[in-house]
C-alpha cells in the first residue's frame, strides 16, 4: 500500500474566520510533532494572510484565482511540489471565501492523479450573526455558497458565538443541521475548538459527504474566464453560477505611510456591501507596519513583522461596490 498524504479543506465565506482556525490547528499539530503543510487560495493577487503562518511551515500561494476554477489545473502541481519537497505529515487547504466547497473536492480529486492523497474531511466555518441574516433574506448566491459550504462539511465551527444571543446560536445550530445533518457542530469564539474535537475530525478517516452533496446541487462544468475585478463570466457549457461571479476583489497599494486615524476613519465608513478588507500598512506617526483585519463592521489592526520583502497594501472584497470612490479616499489617507 502507498502511504497517502492527510488533505484537510477548510471553508467558509469571506471573513469568517478560516485563517484563524488554520494558526489552531498549525498550533495543534506542533504540539504532536506533526509535519504540516499548507496551501492558501485568495482570489486577489497577494496573500496577506500568508503572514499569520510561522515561516518554518512548508505554504504555497495560489493567488489570482480560485482553485475550484481558473487555477484549478495548478493544484495538483503545487501538492505535489509540496509532497517532493517537504514531505509533509498532511497538508491544509485553506479555500478564498467565495470558492465552491463541491468545485473544490473535485479540483483535489484530480490533484490525486498526480501524487498520493487522502481527502480527509473538510471543516467549515460559519459567522454566527450574519449566516442568520444571510438565512432570513434565504435568496441569493451569497447565501447558497454558505449553503454549500455548511453542507459538504464534516464539521462545523459556528464561529463569533459570542456576538449572539443564546437564541440566536440555538436557532443558528437548528437551522445548520437541517442542511447539514451529518456533521457535528460546535459554537466557537475565535475558532478555538477542543483537542478531542479535533483529534476525532483530522485523524479519523471521516468519510465526507461529497456524493450526497452533489446529488442535491450537481455542478455542471463549463468553460470561465475572469475579468480584473474578480468576476466570473461563461462561456460554452451549462452555466452553473460559479460561485464568485458576484463578487468583486479591489487591490489598493500604498508608497507611502498612512495616517491611521484617517485611515480607520476611511474602514468604519464602507459601505455594508464589503465585506472583507485586509492589508499591511505602515504608520505615519511611528513608522511601525500594521497589519489590518475587517469583517462585517468590525477592525482589527495590530503590529506585525512581515516576513521578507512585503509591500504596504490593501484587499477588498464585495459585490459592486463603489471602487473609484474607495481609491480616491486611499490616496487622500497617505
Amino acid at each position: 500500500m502507498i502511504d497517502k498524504v492527510p488533505v484537510i479543506i477548510l471553508s467558509g465565506f469571506l471573513g469568517s474566520g478560516k485563517t484563524t482556525l488554520l494558526t489552531k490547528i498549525l498550533e495543534y499539530y506542533a504540539k504532536g510533532r506533526l509535519r504540516p503543510a499548507v496551501i492558501m487560495n485568495e482570489v486577489g493577487d497577494v496573500n496577506l494572510d500568508g503572514q499569520l503562518v510561522d515561516e518554518t511551515i512548508p505554504m504555497r500561494e495560489m493567488l489570482s484565482g480560485c482553485i475550484c476554477c481558473t487555477i484549478r489545473g495548478d493544484l495538483g502541481m503545487e501538492i505535489r511540489n509540496l509532497v517532493m519537497e517537504s514531505s509533509p505529515d498532511l497538508i491544509l487547504i485553506e479555500a478564498t471565501g467565495v470558492a465552491n466547497p463541491l468545485e473544490i473536492f473535485e479540483a483535489v480529486t484530480e490533484a490525486a492523479l498526480l501524487v498520493p492523497i487522502d481527502i480527509r474531511t473538510m471543516i467549515s466555518v460559519v459567522d454566527a450573526g450574519h449566516f442568520l441574516e444571510w438565512r432570513r433574506k434565504g435568496t441569493g448566491k451569497t447565501y447558497h455558497l454558505i449553503e454549500d459550504q455548511i453542507r459538504c462539511a464534516s464539521l462545523l465551527l459556528l464561529n463569533k458565538a459570542d456576538l449572539v444571543s443564546a437564541a440566536e446560536r440555538d436557532e443558528s445550530k437548528r437551522l445548520m443541521a437541517e442542511i447539514n445533518p451529518k456533521a457535528s457542530i460546535h459554537p466557537t469564539v475565535h475558532c478555538e475548538i477542543s483537542e478531542e474535537a479535533l483529534n476525532q475530525v483530522l485523524l479519523e478517516n471521516n468519510r465526507l459527504c461529497f456524493e450526497e452533496a452533489q446529488q442535491k446541487d450537481p455542478c455542471s462544468h463549463s468553460a470561465h474566464h475572469h475579468d480584473n475585478e474578480g468576476h466570473c463570466e461563461h462561456h460554452g457549457g451549462y452555466d452553473h453560477n460559479h460561485s464568485y461571479d458576484h463578487v468583486m476583489v479591489y487591490t489598493h497599494y500604498f508608497d507611502r505611510p498612512l495616517d491611521s486615524t484617517r485611515f480607520e476613519q476611511i474602514i468604519s465608513e464602507l459601505p455594508d456591501n464589503v465585506y472583507r478588507a485586509k492589508g499591511i500598512f505602515t504608520e505615519a506617526e511611528t513608522g511601525e507596519r500594521k497589519m489590518f483585519q475587517y469583517a462585517y463592521r468590525q477592525l482589527d489592526i495590530f503590529h506585525i513583522k512581515p516576513q521578507g520583502s512585503v509591500q504596504d497594501v490593501a484587499v477588498f472584497l464585495g459585490e459592486q461596490f463603489p471602487k473609484l470612490e474607495l481609491k480616491r479616499k486611499l490616496e487622500a489617507a497617505l
